[in-house]
């Protein structure tokens, strides 16, 4: 029995809940499908927002997610950990989606007339005040249900392009330097996408809210 309670031990320190990306990897290399449904489940959304990005339907959006599945189990092997594997996937899936969609390079101009970029950017397209992440100011100051779904639809109601660059940036945590790579955006570009999808939401949380905070 003692040996029976040690085994389990040591195997709940090898597998923690939630298992890190690298551990559910190593269970892929030797067989494991269960491993690889638990790392689809944990960032198919996340690919398939990235992909729709470039394709013009949710159909052909599946189908790449697919074919980067494919693509990851083929190439897992060969992945040496130099960047995150939530990285990597994505860094696929954006390649798979590129060649897919034909589409026109995304270059919005930070217009001088424009007051929100005449006052929050300056000449060299920096920010002049950045704004602090829209999850951060839900988790320290709007920690509910009501505001965190009204944050969700606000959210799912942007564009398509600061929809995936809020998304990315705040939702799966990447980089802005990340993600203008991914998406083949000048930096300045992207602070400008990002900086008007965070503040539609706040906006619109703002008025679900009736009254709202002082986040700008």
């Amino acid at each position: 029995m003692r040996r029976d309670h040690e085994f389990l031990r040591l195997k709940i320190e090898k597998y923690p809940w939630p298992m890190e990306d690298q551990v559910l990897i190593e269970r892929i290399l030797e067989g494991d499908r269960d491993a690889f449904a638990d790392l689809v489940q944990r960032y198919n959304a996340g690919l398939t927002r990235l992909v729709r990005y470039y394709v013009k339907t949710d159909a052909t959006a599946q189908d790449v997610v697919q074919d980067t599945w494919i693509a990851v189990l083929r190439g897992l092997s060969k992945f040496e950990g130099r960047s995150s594997f939530k990285t990597w996937l994505f860094r696929i899936g954006a390649n798979l989606a590129r060649k897919t969609g034909t589409r026109e390079r995304r270059i919005i101009p930070i217009d001088p007339i424009d007051p929100v970029s005449s006052a929050r950017f300056n000449e060299g397209g920096m920010w002049s005040d950045p704004p602090a992440p829209f999850t951060e100011i839900l988790e320290d100051r709007l920690a509910n249900a009501k505001a965190l779904e009204a944050c969700r639809r606000a959210l799912a109601d942007l564009p398509l392009a600061q929809q995936t660059v809020v998304t990315l940036r705040d939702v799966e945590g990447l980089s802005t330097k990340e993600v203008s790579q991914l998406l083949e955006l000048t930096d300045a570009n992207t602070r400008v996408l990002l900086h008007r999808g965070r503040a539609k939401i706040r906006e619109i949380v703002e008025d679900e809210l009736k009254g709202g905070y002082p986040w700008q």
